[in-house]
């Protein structure tokens, strides 16, 4: 590992921060169950690997194929959209619940996939935002299931105040994964789709994991992960936060004990390359998590090479999590791990 912060905030949180991470999926399950795409993905035990690691049993909850779009974010933009449309279907007529709004976000790829799925449903329009570094092929991706796309800026906050300003001009409805003071319950709905697989896992898992290593970039997957892990099994399991060593956002945050703004370079774990932390994910995680932890570039890339020889696809973004047990966490040898491979490879 490059970099291990213990939580000093761990069980109290930091003052003035906001709404906590909700930490039921009920209300998610229930829309879910009307979406004929959605099905339960797999939790997968890797024996070989856990030996490899050191520690007793290693789990991989697997979201490389959820919902036909290759990431764990299928469950929140979408989950979002799916509650608005709810309060405003009228009858049955759900393709046209949300007729005439235009629906906006920022993304690296995969939560545009889940607004333009969700808006797509629900009979609204789309619009992505992406900075110049997100390939051309989410693009194309994006577009291929009816979102507009609009270039914005080099990085993804710049396309992120390009989309908010817009959004605001236009009358436009922001659906963000990230929250900011003022701006919480867009987010608040993203994140609690979320939870729909931290539900799964406690259903799928024969005991209780000691430790859950989670991959953060504006934090809202560790953050709704961590809010029910402590919800379902109290403050036994030790939750470990990774983040990318060139965007240590929520270490940096925790140092404060404020919503801080980091700096870095570009890193190939672009899901993760978030400079800014989500202030509802910040808030969770410092009550939640009990260390944070960065990961080089290279540890990432090595760690993707590994989990294709045990038959997991991903990328350095989806693999950051087991890439931290792979660095070598020393963890006791009688260790449960639970870990999230949170999104497919990028060539599909």
């Amino acid at each position: 590992m490059v970099f291990r912060l213990s939580n000093p905030y761990r069980g109290r949180g930091i003052a003035d921060l906001g709404p906590m991470p909700r930490d039921s999926a009920a209300p998610v399950a229930r829309l879910l169950a009307l979406c004929p795409a959605h099905h339960v993905t797999p939790l997968v035990e890797l024996p070989d690997l856990a030996r490899r690691c050191g520690v007793a049993r290693l789990w991989v909850k697997d979201e490389s194929n959820r919902m036909g779009l290759g990431s764990f974010k299928a469950l929140g933009a979408s989950h979002a959209i799916a509650a608005e449309a709810a309060a405003h279907v009228v009858g049955d007529d759900w393709a046209h619940a949300l007729r005439d709004r235009v629906l906006v976000c920022a993304s690296a790829g995969n939560h545009g996939l889940s607004l333009a799925a969700g808006a797509h449903l629900f009979g609204a329009q789309a619009i992505v935002y992406l900075a110049a570094s997100v390939p051309d092929a989410f693009a194309r991706r994006l577009r291929a299931r009816g979102a507009r796309v609009a270039r914005a800026g080099e990085t993804y906050e710049q396309s992120m105040e390009a989309a908010e300003r817009d959004a605001r001009a236009n009358g436009w409805t922001l659906i963000s994964d990230s929250s900011w003071p003022g701006y919480v319950d867009w987010p608040l709905r993203v994140m609690q789709g979320y939870l729909q697989l931290a539900a799964e896992i406690s259903e799928q898992i024969d005991t209780p994991p000691t430790h859950v290593l989670l991959q953060a970039g504006v934090g809202g997957l560790a953050a709704a992960v961590a809010a029910h892990v402590r919800k379902v099994w109290g403050d036994a399991p030790h939750i470990l936060v990774v983040e990318p060593e060139a965007a240590p956002a929520l270490i940096d945050s925790i140092r404060q004990g404020a919503l801080t703004t980091t700096q870095g370079p570009e890193s190939c774990m672009g899901r993760l390359d978030c400079k800014t932390p989500s202030m509802i994910a910040l808030a969770g995680l410092a009550r939640d998590a009990d260390e944070f932890a960065t990961l080089s570039d290279e540890q990432a890339r090595r760690a993707v090479a590994t989990l294709a020889d045990f038959g997991l696809r991903t990328t350095p973004s989806g693999a950051a999590g087991l890439a931290a047990l792979l660095a070598g966490l020393d963890l006791p040898r009688d260790a449960r791990v639970l870990a999230i491979l949170s999104e497919g490879p990028e060539d599909g």
